[in-house]
């Protein structure tokens, strides 16, 4: 078995396998593509990736069929099919998938994984009308607190601390904390509609923070903690305006919310070390759920 940093080469170009269970995506259950590691194609979807107990990723279908090779191999004394692409052996075909369909029993080290929240700044964004999720983003005040609360959210698949509304590309931590590149610290949520709608996140926004605080959050303070929606269609826009109607009626707080609803604009996902952060820091908290 040759060495890691060699099992790419070893699987997709010497036709080798990797161990069952010792492999990066046999238990990867996030929602995403995977790619041809040599080519970038795409090749499966998170969609048609199954548990088989064998130790290596299992797919009932590809994406696409034109990209899939099916050859004879007879190098273990046994006919089996293998799959491949035009540059890369990926593994095998077997007939005992569920309800008797085809396993693609395929080696992790032939492919790369595309998380779909990095599905657009990869250059695969057509990919995401595979998927029956929406998004939404939202801000208000450090995102950790955001993200941790919304994750936590039955229906909501994934939440990416991130950096929208402002003026420069591909910001940083530290410009946008200076306060001077204009965005502001936001989550990009991907749901299940069919699970959650967005007027259920947008009520689950108006009760994680205080929406009637100018440019702060609490001690923090700054536009980048400003309270914000980021519409993605006119539909969210109507929904936001009303919902922030109806939670002004409630009169939670003494002074009506100050949250601006504006176009949403490129997200930037932040640095590694800002996703899940609550989760990474046991203890650490800044935002709570009040009741209304």
């Amino acid at each position: 078995m040759p060495k890691e940093k060699d099992m790419s080469y070893y699987v997709t170009k010497e036709g080798g396998t990797e161990r069952a269970f010792e492999n990066e995506y046999w238990d990867e259950h996030r929602p995403g593509i995977y790619t041809d590691v040599n080519t970038g194609e795409p090749l499966f979807s998170s969609l048609d990736k199954y548990d088989s107990g064998s130790g290596w990723p299992s797919f009932i279908k590809p994406i696409n069929e034109a990209l899939i090779q099916k050859k004879e191999d007879k190098s273990l004394g046994a006919v089996r099919t293998e799959v491949r692409t035009n540059e890369s052996h990926l593994g095998h075909v077997f007939d005992d998938g569920p309800n008797g369909g085809p396993r693609f029993c395929i080696n992790s080290a032939a492919l790369k994984f595309i998380p779909y929240e990095e599905l657009d700044e990869k250059g695969y964004g057509k990919y995401k009308e595979l998927f029956p999720f929406k998004e939404a983003i939202f801000a208000g005040g450090c995102f950790w607190g955001v993200e941790f609360l919304l994750e936590e959210t039955e229906g909501v698949i994934s939440a990416v601390s991130g950096y929208t509304g402002g003026n420069i590309e591909n910001p940083t931590y530290e410009q946008v904390s200076s306060g001077k590149s204009g965005h502001a610290e936001a989550v990009l949520v991907i749901f299940d509609p069919g699970i959650i709608s967005y007027q259920e996140l947008l009520e689950i926004f108006w009760r994680l923070h205080d929406p009637t605080q100018k440019d702060r959050q609490g001690p923090d303070r700054g536009t980048q903690y400003r309270s914000a929606i980021f519409y993605l269609d006119e539909e969210q826009k109507e929904q936001a305006m009303k919902s922030k109607a109806a939670f002004d009626a409630k009169k939670v707080f003494d002074k009506p919310a100050v949250t601006q609803i504006v176009p949403a604009s490129k997200f930037y996902k932040a640095e590694l070390y800002h996703q899940d952060y609550v989760n990474n820091h046991p203890g650490y908290v800044c935002h709570a759920l009040r009741d209304e």
